[in-house]
């Protein structure tokens, strides 16, 4: 093998490695199915730290963050949200913009049923008032409490409900 194919096939696969490097690792999947129909995600952009907790202002980001993925849910359907065992087995919560939709964690469970009925009514917390809602993101976050200090990824999909 002459010295400038030996360079080249070195060259190759150095470069191969460092582009191996520079992928990042697919973050665990979050599901929701609502009647025959599902949509899975990854974790939000850099709102998974591959199991270690999230600082408090990038979890508050995350919260902000758009929605990449959206179903569509009928008044009275069931939504049923699935995570991966482990997701589960630190805890995840649901929440409804910033509203929890679960009173603690679910810890090693990795499904989860809504009643899409009681998502697109939200109520004003000053005046109380309940008002129906075209659409809400549906928060998906590992946590191992309910206020937010262990939190270790959020995953985000918009539910829109159907006409």
């Amino acid at each position: 093998m002459s010295i400038r194919r030996a360079a080249t096939t070195v060259g190759a696969i150095s470069l191969g490695l460092v582009a191996l490097t520079a992928c990042d690792k697919p973050t665990p999947l979050a599901t929701v199915t609502v009647g025959t129909k599902s949509v899975t995600a990854e974790a939000v952009d850099k709102c998974y730290a591959n199991g270690k907790k999230l600082p408090s202002t990038i979890f508050q980001a995350c919260l902000s963050a758009e929605p990449k993925h959206h179903i569509t849910v009928g008044l009275g359907d069931t939504v049923r949200v699935g995570v991966e065992p482990k997701i589960a087995k630190k805890g995840w919560l649901l929440a409804s913009g910033t509203q929890l939709l679960t009173p603690e964690p679910l810890t090693n469970k990795t499904y989860w049923t809504l009643d899409s009925s009681t998502l697109f009514t939200q109520q004003d917390p000053t005046t109380g008032q309940t008002t129906q809602v075209d659409s809400v993101t549906l928060n998906i976050v590992e946590s191992a409490d309910t206020t937010g200090a262990e939190t270790y990824g959020v995953w985000k999909i918009k539910l829109i409900k159907s006409k």
